[in-house]
């Protein structure tokens, strides 16, 4: 066991020898009965099987005492349910390249089994589509059947609930696996539109000499949510919209909003930038945090008595370099808001008053650059033009959604999966990033702010006015 035992970041050349390595030659699924497996993973593997993308046989392994042929049944029902045409043809290569064990995970039994279906394979890719507290569990059975010397392993989040539990999950893990080969999904990170942040800004040149504090006033980033949480309220409850979408979504884009140019090459280099923006945040101060809940939520199935979980959270963080100091980043995020939308709104300097105009007109508007990642991702330029009937000024928009210029990209698990099978670790979330994460938002964790009640439908509670106000309050979203 001693050559399973390291942790923290690999290096540059150990990184690019595992880049060079082959990829997976066997995907083996823990959980695969669940729920994410039926709403995401079926789909996922089949649209990489259309695209030619699956060169391996799949190894699903979960407690249910199903039969390959009932296995094969839930595969074909997932993918129908979420509206995609199967092809019967792909779907039979599909279900050619599955098996299925039935096990306990607590079971060395379960691990000597999964070694005997994979004997010979060299490069597995173990996928723990099971809640954190079996994360553990699932490695040490593997490394115990000597099964993760040359694996990668795949996990889900949530990645601890504060900083501590987040250190300890990582300590427990790095003692059987080293960091390099250990991919943490946020499935933020395969969204196309989200990656998309990378190449509008450093693929123009227009963009990257004015995306500093130079020129920039304020950057918003929204996640609105029209619905509730539904029946889920035993999930959300513990949870809050704090720890289920700002510490890890909203915060990786932040880090893609504001790294510097990457150098260099290798999976890694994106990371590294990423976690250089995360290191120099300033942890998020209670007194510039508003947390709400709707009205209606105490009464969701689940959901404790007088509980204070938010259902709303914004807030403003600080980023202290040079790029960026004194640039507010003002963040929010809620269910039963008006519209679902998710959108990075950089928001540039006013201009001085222009000789041109009447003297009594209004100072122009800032100019903005909207990134929608989602729905219907896109890019909206807002500048001034002249008014058609007059000297005054008149906001104009430039649109473009990306469907329209290249067509449907792939689905955020199709490019994790992907990733993983091919060894990319760039998609994924790094340690010591999620350790950053989870210091920024530590002080909500320790002394969150009261939370205030909003009527569904709102854009949350009136106080979170307050955070944008010397900034020109919360621009309406980019609607679809």
């Amino acid at each position: 066991m001693s050559d399973l035992k390291c942790s923290g970041i690999v290096g540059a050349s150990e990184q690019e020898g595992l880049d060079a390595r082959h990829g997976a030659d066997v995907l083996v699924i823990f959980g695969i009965t669940g729920d994410l497996a039926r709403v995401m993973t079926f789909r996922s593997l089949y649209r990489l099987e259309a695209r030619g993308l699956l060169h391996c046989p799949i190894v699903g392994v979960a407690f249910d005492e199903w039969s390959l042929e009932q296995l094969v049944e839930r595969a074909r029902d997932s993918i129908g349910a979420t509206g995609e045409v199967i092809d019967d043809a792909v779907f039979g290569r599909l279900a050619a390249r599955l098996s299925y064990l039935h096990g306990d995970f607590a079971d060395a039994g379960t691990y000597t089994a999964v070694a005997k279906v994979i004997e010979g394979k060299t490069t597995p890719v173990f996928y723990l589509e099971t809640p954190p507290s079996l994360f553990g569990t699932v490695v040490v059975g593997l490394a115990k059947a000597g099964l993760t010397a040359n694996a990668r392993i795949v996990v889900e989040k949530p990645f601890g609930h504060d900083l501590a539990s987040a250190r300890a999950l990582n300590e427990e893990l790095h003692a059987l696996i080293d960091e390099s080969r250990l991919l943490r999904i946020d499935h933020y990170l395969g969204k196309m539109s989200v990656e998309d942040i990378l190449y509008l800004r450093f693929a123009n040149t227009i963009l990257e000499p004015i995306w500093n504090r130079q020129f920039i006033s304020s950057v918003q980033i929204t996640m609105g949510q029209d619905f509730d949480v539904a029946d889920r309220g035993h999930f959300y409850d513990p949870v809050g919209a704090m720890r289920d979408v700002v510490q890890n979504h909203l915060l990786q884009v932040l880090s893609l909003v504001a790294l510097e140019p990457p150098t260099g090459r290798g999976v890694d280099v994106i990371n590294n930038r990423k976690r250089d923006v995360l290191v120099a945040m300033a942890e998020v101060d209670p007194t510039r945090c508003v947390r709400g809940q709707y009205r209606g939520y105490l009464d969701v199935e689940g959901v404790a008595p007088g509980s204070q979980t938010e259902t709303y959270c914004a807030m403003r963080l600080e980023i202290d370099n040079w790029r960026w100091s004194g640039v507010p980043f003002f963040v929010r995020t809620g269910k039963s808001l008006p519209v679902s939308v998710t959108e990075v709104r950089v928001v540039f300097n006013t201009t001085p008053w222009l000789g041109f105009v009447p003297r009594d007109a209004p100072r122009p508007e800032a100019n903005q650059l909207v990134l929608r990642i989602g729905p219907r991702p896109g890019a909206r330029m807002r500048m001034q033009a002249k008014e058609p009937d007059g000297p005054g000024l008149r906001s104009v928009q430039l649109d473009m959604e990306f469907a329209s210029m290249g067509g449907e990209g792939p689905t955020p698990y199709e490019v994790l999966l992907d990733a993983a099978m091919r060894g990319d670790s760039s998609h994924f979330a790094r340690q010591d990033a999620v350790e950053e994460t989870w210091r920024v938002v530590q002080p909500l964790i320790d002394s969150p702010p009261p939370v205030e009640t909003y009527e569904p439908g709102t854009w949350g509670p009136a106080s979170a006015d307050e955070l944008t106000r010397d900034h020109g309050g919360w621009r309406n979203p980019w609607l679809p």
